[in-house]
């Protein structure tokens, strides 16, 4: 009781103190988060649309003759154009541009799936043939006089159902890495030993990014897909689009490859998402993808053992996340991963169905990505071969092996109870874990403290969850309560905004922020 009483009497000359404090109240500048906010910071529970702007043969068969010599988008658009013409072969892909993603997929998606959001794969082709010259599209560059129109019919269609769309510039000049998904079949990366590549890559990214700008429901732009292995000159490409950038949107999120390397990648994102930059610039998300389907050493492993291995995935987070005003921002989504694992794991299931393993694999893998990244977006979700098997996010939708989010589940009647609940417990969970802090701090290293700065923090962060959780219902956009998802970057923007940085105690008025966060999802159950 001693004890008690002497917390309480410190909370309360805290409280004092800062009554008497003539300063700008910290937070003052974090206005409630806006609906393009929630749009783009949520959690991004998603599934890629491939092949629809960038082909592959083995999605989408129907796209390529039998006269096509290759298995890239170059590869069917010279075909068709050579079996009949470049204006039938215009509308042909035209067509497959606006109708190969119907509004009862996207519906799907968001009734079903409980999708907030979509990758979308597209070339710089799709730009237009402006950007064609020069490149190995140049002669068939008439084929994409109308792509880029088509792009923004999807992006308007998936903004009137509530879902977001991340554009992902999937092949770059030259190729970013040596796959058919780069545009071509060279074989080759030729992006990055080419100056002309790279500065038509550069223009491409900007040109993507300005266009971004002018968009409702874009959640961020990707300047690239799974760049070669820590391919040379990577991170100098990152430094100068980013520079040009900063300079288009620098409020646009934009999603750069992690190049197979996520610690190293992370490491150089956390030098741009700086709490201490004075100068603006675009928040950074690295995109990981998660397969164990490639390598020999994974077809060597059986099904449980690949199992047990996703909760030790992104683990390169450690140490880095969680800490934005000492270590800067770290924000990592799966930007594809799948139920796929080779013949040769399946085979060595010890006599349990597949179908079982499937169903534990999808959900260790769901589990996982809700835990520690920003989104995961599963490939795919259309192909001529629907609905997929362990490719097709319709189907382990269906079958419950991919999960989405509790929260995306709740019909607006749930959300608008749980959130009056929490309101009701808000008080005293704010004086409970406001005097657990001052507890632990001041009985474990006793010093002088700023501790007022906590329930500062605390109360932008539980305001901002309950901004998120809400914003989809009140919107009318059907069921489900968004979480922040890329909380780093999130606390990132709060904190500048809040005049905090650059406070010697703002660390506590960020831990304040996510434990105001963490106590709201706690008391509605998310």
């Amino acid at each position: 009781m001693k004890a008690f009483n002497k917390l309480k009497s410190h909370i309360m000359e805290k409280q004092a103190d800062t009554a008497q404090v003539p300063m700008t109240q910290p937070g003052m500048g974090c206005h409630p988060p806006t609906a393009k906010d929630v749009l783009r910071y949520r959690y991004q529970h998603a599934c890629n649309v491939g092949s629809v702007f960038i082909l592959e043969r083995w999605l989408t068969p129907s796209m390529f003759p039998d006269s096509a010599p290759g298995s890239s988008e170059l590869a069917a658009v010279q075909a068709w154009i050579a079996q009949e013409g470049m204006e039938l072969a215009r509308q042909r892909f035209e067509k497959h541009w606006l109708e190969y993603v119907t509004d009862p997929d996207l519906e799907w998606m968001r009734d079903v799936a409980k999708c907030n959001t979509i990758r979308l794969p597209i070339g710089y082709f799709t730009l237009g043939p402006q950007f064609c010259e020069h490149t190995a599209f140049k002669k068939v560059a008439p084929v994409y006089e109308n792509a880029w129109h088509a792009v923004q019919q999807i992006v308007s269609r998936c903004h009137a159902r509530g879902i977001g769309v991340l554009l992902d510039l999937h092949g770059l000049p030259g190729g970013a890495n040596t796959g058919d998904h780069s545009g071509t079949n060279s074989g080759k990366a030729e992006l990055w030993d080419s100056s002309r590549n790279l500065s038509l890559a550069t223009k491409a990214a900007c040109h993507l990014i300005r266009q971004a700008t002018t968009m409702d429901g874009v959640v961020g732009v990707q300047i690239i897909n799974e760049a070669d292995y820590d391919a040379k000159g990577m991170y100098t490409w990152y430094d100068k689009v980013l520079a040009e950038a900063s300079h288009i949107d620098p409020t646009m999120p934009i999603y750069v490859s992690d190049g197979w390397i996520l610690e190293k990648a992370l490491a150089w994102s956390q030098g741009h998402n700086n709490a201490h930059t004075r100068s603006a610039c675009n928040p950074v998300v690295i995109d990981t993808h998660l397969y164990w389907a490639f390598s020999d050493a994974d077809k060597a492993k059986d099904p449980q053992t690949i199992i047990h291995e996703v909760p030790s995935r992104l683990a390169e987070l450690d140490g880095k996340d969680g800490d934005v005003q000492a270590r800067g921002a770290a924000q990592v989504v799966i930007g594809e991963y799948s139920c796929v694992l080779t013949e040769d794991s399946w085979a060595n299931s010890h006599g349990v169905p597949k179908q079982d393993l499937v169903f534990q694999f999808g959900n260790a893998q769901s589990q996982r990505y809700q835990q520690r990244s920003g989104g995961s977006f599963f490939w795919t979700y259309r192909m001529d071969w629907m609905p997929g098997g362990e490719w097709g996010f319709r189907e382990k939708s269906e079958q419950g092996a991919i999960t989405p989010p509790i929260s995306l589940t709740l019909h607006a009647s749930e959300i608008a109870s749980r959130t009056s609940g929490a309101q009701t417990q808000r008080d005293f969970k704010r004086g409970n874990t406001w005097g657990q802090h001052c507890q632990y701090w001041d009985t474990n290293f006793p010093g002088q403290y700023e501790h007022h700065r906590f329930p500062e923090g605390w109360d932008v962060g539980f305001a901002d969850a309950t901004a998120f959780f809400g914003m989809r219902s009140q919107a009318g956009q059907g069921v489900g309560g968004d979480k922040i998802g890329m909380l780093d970057l999130w606390v990132l923007k709060r904190l500048r905004e809040s005049g905090q940085v650059g406070s010697a105690f703002a660390w506590e008025w960020e831990v304040g922020f996510r434990q105001g966060v963490r106590d709201f999802c706690e008391l509605v159950g998310v």
